[in-house]
């Protein structure tokens, strides 16, 4: 190996450790600023093998043996019975992480295909049957938290999403407390880039399996926003950033809501 080949390879190494600090510290602080971890929790991890997810359980199985208070993963994935879906990766993946998980079989595939009309978007109907499950699941197991690998982009595509077509200031909270009340659901990814979660799971080399049903919709309405999102910030770098503090410094009084501020008593 040549000197020049050696220098490549540790400057790999050395950028690849930077960014898996980077992703450990920002996921460390959303966990901290939200509270979203508490001693003897049992912390169930969505993983539907895409990257997003991937790297959420990577990261918390990190940051497991380091925590200061003691918490429990287990992996759920639904196996939504979507054609060529390869069922044995992600068994064959988490034995080998050493990982307790969990494989719900439901053809939820079966019923969006058959509900939703050719080109309109699955997307709605697919996540409430996916998160009905879910939360089955969840109370099947005991979990506590169910840990869901949303990021800060898609925190900001909700925003505009709702922003644009919803006519409401609203994005996608870091941890809520589900409609019925019985789960609380945290998203300890909510100060990750979806770059950096590219990047990330090149370099841990994840068994990726792609979503064969939503991902065929060219026309949606977030990978429109995304874009845009994208766009402002190659032209006006720092942007994203700025948008982010914004909606972590919200100033009611300078809102129109009546609900959130009485300008009555002024």
């Amino acid at each position: 190996m040549t000197v020049s080949v050696l220098r490549d390879h540790r400057k790999a190494d050395y950028e690849a450790g930077k960014l898996a600090k980077r992703i450990r510290r920002q996921v460390g602080e959303a966990i901290a600023d939200f509270d979203m971890i508490e001693e003897g929790d049992k912390i169930m991890v969505c993983l539907s093998g895409g990257k997003d997810s991937h790297a959420l359980l990577d990261v918390l199985l990190a940051l497991q043996p380091k925590a200061p208070l003691r918490f429990d993963l287990v992996a759920v994935n639904l196996d939504q019975k979507q054609p060529g879906f390869p069922a044995e990766a992600l068994p064959q993946y988490l034995k080998s992480r050493g990982v307790e998980f969990r494989i719900v079989e439901q053809d939820t595939y079966s019923v969006v295909k058959r509900v939703v009309p050719e080109g309109k978007t699955m997307c709605s109907l697919c996540s409430r049957l996916r998160r009905g499950a879910l939360y089955r699941v969840a109370e099947e197991i005991g979990a506590t938290k169910i840990a869901l690998g949303h990021h800060r982009d898609d925190i900001l595509a909700t925003l505009f999403l709702n922003l644009f077509h919803g006519g409401q200031l609203k994005a996608m909270p870091a941890k809520l407390r589900s409609d019925v009340g019985k789960h609380i659901v945290i998203r300890p990814l909510a100060y990750v880039a979806e770059d950096d979660l590219l990047a990330y799971a090149e370099q841990r080399a994840f068994p990726i399996i792609p979503c064969n049903l939503c991902g065929t919709q060219e026309n949606l309405q977030r990978k429109v926003v995304g874009e845009m999102l994208a766009e402002w910030e190659r032209n006006n770098p720092g942007r994203i950033e700025s948008i982010m503090r914004a909606i972590s410094e919200v100033r009611p009084s300078h809102l129109l809501d009546r609900k959130l501020f009485d300008f009555t008593r002024l």
